[in-house]
């Protein structure tokens, strides 16, 4: 039970916002396709299957961040007690979970066919660099937008076996997504970042974060407003779209860089946010 525990909470699997973060975008862009091409076996066959990556790759990147930035978290308050910080398991063990949990995530790669599967692999480089970027830059956040999001990339190309313009939007539009609510995630850590010598967005703009989260935000909305603009009327997408909207402009208000608590519970509201935007593109055509 005690490794139980311990691989839960090197992987995060108690904390699903990680993974759920990283499906939302899967799920926007295979309910876009299906839209346009009316498969509901393959829409839903394809959507457990990126689910199931996400948690893979998420946990596996978890463990990946924690081995790279293990002597940085016994210097934060809120990372110390994680499990390879605190002793609980060597770094040699947690690097078998992440060749295994890839293993598995490749297994699902291969169901998919050949462009997604080169696209899949392509992502990998990326998800292994971002740990290294905040050492380097202060935008690891944008970083992290190119590579939390590539899953709207491979579910165009698994469901169209190409990829179009409209989904490159999407692409883009989801990386001022991830660069609003990373912004905000960040500001919990600010202090003790500035200290060890850590950068961010949240860092970076820390006199202007809310404007920076805001215009993040409104680039994100923008842009789904253009690919979604002909399903507007007196419908149930109208409304549910709106609800969308409501949740990105509560969090730019409600969060306080001064009140860590507000900045994760705003973050966390992400997960409502991404269900609502694949709830509106659900309804897209009623």
């Amino acid at each position: 039970m005690r490794q139980i525990k311990i691989f839960i909470e090197l992987t995060r699997l108690n904390k699903p916002i990680g993974f759920m973060l990283l499906f939302w975008p899967c799920a926007w862009s295979l309910t876009y396709s299906y839209n346009q091409n009316n498969n509901a076996k393959l829409f839903v066959y394809f959507l457990i299957l990126f689910f199931l990556g996400s948690v893979l790759m998420r946990s596996a990147g978890c463990i990946f961040n924690d081995i790279v930035d293990k002597e940085y978290d016994k210097k934060v308050n809120r990372t110390r007690s994680r499990p390879i910080p605190s002793g609980k398991i060597s770094v040699k063990n947690s690097f078998l979970y992440v060749v295994l949990l890839c293993s598995l995530a490749f297994v699902i790669l291969i169901q998919f066919n050949k462009l997604t599967i080169i696209l899949g692999l392509g992502s990998m480089s990326l998800a292994f660099a971002y740990p290294f970027m905040k050492r380097i830059t202060y935008w690891p956040q944008l970083f992290l937008g190119i590579t939390f999001n590539w899953g709207i990339i491979m579910a165009c190309s698994a469901s169209n076996d190409y990829v179009s313009y409209e989904f490159i939007l999407m692409y883009v539009a989801a990386i001022f997504w991830t660069l609003g609510y990373d912004t905000i995630y960040g500001a919990q850590d600010m202090s003790d970042d500035e200290i060890i010598g850590i950068k961010s967005t949240s860092i970076k703009f820390k006199d202007d974060i809310k404007i920076f989260v805001f215009m993040s935000y409104l680039i994100f909305i923008s842009i789904i407003f253009y690919l979604l603009k002909d399903s507007f009327g007196l419908n149930i997408f109208s409304i549910i779209f709106c609800c969308f909207l409501l949740s990105l402009i509560y969090q730019v208000k409600k969060f306080n860089i001064k009140d860590p608590a507000s900045c994760l519970k705003m973050f966390k509201l992400n997960n409502i946010t991404g269900f609502l935007l694949f709830l509106s593109i659900s309804l897209e055509k009623f």
